[in-house]
């Protein structure tokens, strides 16, 4: 970058953990910062299927952006969606305006992947924005409510039906949420029904569940799981999704499963900022829409465009690619600040290295599965530690604060006082 006495540009897109991470990094640095995002808050999305499953609110789990950044005076919110970027001309554009910089920073991160089949989503949906975590929670509990009121057996068994596609930890956990639900939260609630005979199947092609996780936690993961009546189906692989059912192909074997409720945790696919970004750049990007960026994490053609989080393909030292998981997307933001910091300076950049704190997922109360290094654990300590570190990567006190009373109050009562239904899409028995 040529001398000059302007002070430099640093647009970054999407405020997740990727991207609000290096903005924090910026904070009383002799940069001009602008961040634009199509939300007004940050979302804290490991913890969405608690909303889910009425264990928390939205608010607990979502900070306002502008409220984050406050106190950094040189940085500007914008609420905007970007349509388009010109690398040549450095310039980026959303659906108001057109914004120059000197370093662009892409972190928009992904979407529900469907592998190919784009109208299953209609039918099982995922779990990535509070739009989404308050629609499955309105389905789960209405559920019950319907079921409380039908008359017929074979209505009433599909609609206590849950099927969740993919055992990574976000299925894993959800899994694990509606299984506590239906054995303790729900169980005197209704009068016509038994919700701890609900059935919740947990559908992966893998050979195991937590396929990233060594598989002596990966057993024991699926033994606490079964305690939750939670069916595991593994090298079980979906052939199609309809209104009321699922098709799975179990080694031999075709099974239809016939089921009101049917949610995705299988895969996920980077923003269509990628595919725009490698247009315009003649970058490469793999099948999940990701853009292959360098040591640096940056483009090869145009170094002062960083790619990071979800949006970024990274290889390690050992030639794997990073997981899309928030401690690699928050490495990512808080190097690239210091790499575009150090390009002021005309200083040499170091390259990206990873590291690798370790693994965590959580089956329900008292259970939870982690690795750290050469250690394992599973259990009680497992579940603290996980508690203690989802708290910590709250962004803001006040949440941190408000998530620690709801899962104390959780914890000795077994209630989840956020069972609201918002979404009313689905008819009564009786047609109204």
């Amino acid at each position: 970058m040529e001398k000059t006495d302007k002070i430099p540009r640093v647009v970054v897109v999407g405020g997740g953990f990727a991207g609000l991470s290096a903005v924090q990094k910026f904070k009383d640095r002799p940069v001009q910062v602008t961040l634009i995002d199509r939300r007004n808050f940050h979302l804290f999305q490991p913890l969405l299927y608690q909303v889910a499953t009425g264990g928390l609110s939205p608010a607990d789990i979502a900070s306002p952006l502008r409220g984050i950044l406050k106190k950094q005076r040189n940085v500007q919110v914008v609420m905007d969606q970007v349509l388009d970027i010109n690398p040549d001309e450095r310039s980026v554009t959303t659906s108001v305006s057109k914004i120059q910089y000197d370093f662009l920073v892409l972190a928009s991160g992904a979407s529900h992947h469907y592998f190919g089949n784009p109208h299953w989503e209609k039918f099982s949906p995922g779990l990535k924005t509070i739009e989404d975590a308050t629609k499955i929670r309105s389905k789960i509990l209405q559920s019950y409510e319907l079921a409380e009121i039908e008359q017929d057996p074979e209505r009433k068994r599909e609609l206590l039906t849950f099927i969740i596609i993919g055992a990574g930890p976000t299925g894993l956990e959800l899994a694990g949420a509606i299984g506590e639900m239906a054995l303790h939260t729900l169980k005197t609630d209704f009068r016509n029904i038994s919700t701890p005979e609900s059935e919740i199947y947990l559908v992966e092609a893998a050979d195991r569940i937590l396929p990233d996780f060594p598989a002596k936690l990966s057993q024991k993961a699926a033994h606490s799981l079964e305690k939750l009546n939670v069916k595991v189906l593994t090298a079980s692989r979906v052939l199609d999704i309809s209104e009321n059912g699922v098709m799975v192909q179990r080694r031999d074997m075709v099974i239809r499963f016939r089921a009101d409720n049917i949610f995705w945790a299988a895969g996920v696919k980077a923003s269509e900022l990628g595919k725009i970004i490698a247009a315009k750049s003649g970058e490469e990007i793999d099948k999940q829409g990701r853009i292959m960026v360098n040591e640096f994490c940056r483009l090869k053609n145009y170094p002062e465009i960083y790619v990071i989080g979800d949006l970024a393909y990274f290889k390690d030292k050992s030639g794997q690619s990073l997981p899309g998981i928030a401690p690699v997307a928050m490495q990512q933001g808080q190097y690239v600040a210091k790499t575009i910091l150090t390009v002021i300076s005309h200083k040499v950049a170091k390259p990206f290295v990873y590291w690798n704190k370790g693994n965590l997922a959580v089956i329900g109360r008292k259970a939870a599965v982690a690795k750290l290094g050469n250690f394992h654990f599973f259990g009680y300590f497992a579940w603290l530690l996980w508690l203690f570190v989802h708290l910590m990567y709250l962004v803001e006190f006040e949440n941190r604060l408000l998530v620690f009373i709801q899962w104390a109050f959780n914890y000795f009562t077994r209630n989840r006082s956020a069972r609201l239904i918002a979404h009313t899409d689905r008819k009564s028995p009786a047609g109204n």
